[in-house]
This record gives C-alpha cells, sequence and structure tokens, in this order.
C-alpha cells in the first residue's frame, strides 16, 4: 500500500518538474534547447498514467474512495 502513494508522489514530482523546466525553457527563448513541447507531453503522459494507476487502485480494491458526502 505504502509502495502504491510512493510511486503515484514520485511520478506527481516528476510532473511538476517537467511543467517547470518547460517554464524555463520557454522564457530563455534560445533556439538550441529543447522543444518546449517535449517537456509538456511528458506532463501530460503522467498525468494521463496518474489517472490510470488511481482508477486501476479503485476498481482492484487497492483504494477505497471517501464516501458521499450527504
Amino acid at each position: 500500500m505504502e509502495l502504491y502513494k510512493i510511486a503515484i508522489l514520485i511520478a506527481l514530482v516528476f510532473m511538476i518538474f517537467n511543467l517547470f523546466k518547460a517554464m524555463f525553457i520557454m522564457n530563455k527563448n534560445d533556439p538550441d534547447a529543447p522543444r518546449m513541447s517535449k517537456y509538456i507531453g511528458r506532463r501530460v503522459l503522467l498525468s494521463g498514467l496518474i489517472v490510470l494507476i488511481l482508477l486501476i487502485g479503485i476498481v482492484t480494491g487497492f483504494i477505497t474512495p471517501n464516501p458521499r458526502p450527504y
């Protein structure tokens, strides 16, 4: 269970890292730098992977969502 949470946390941190890396490349305006879309694409891929991991965890019963508030 803890390994599952750690994997999600690492993916979230890496996603935020890619977001800031793209921001720095966008502000630098260096023609020799890697393309910003590379890092934004990684961010989108990771966010989709995190959602998929969470859905699999809920379906398998590994994660129990909060009950309805009403």
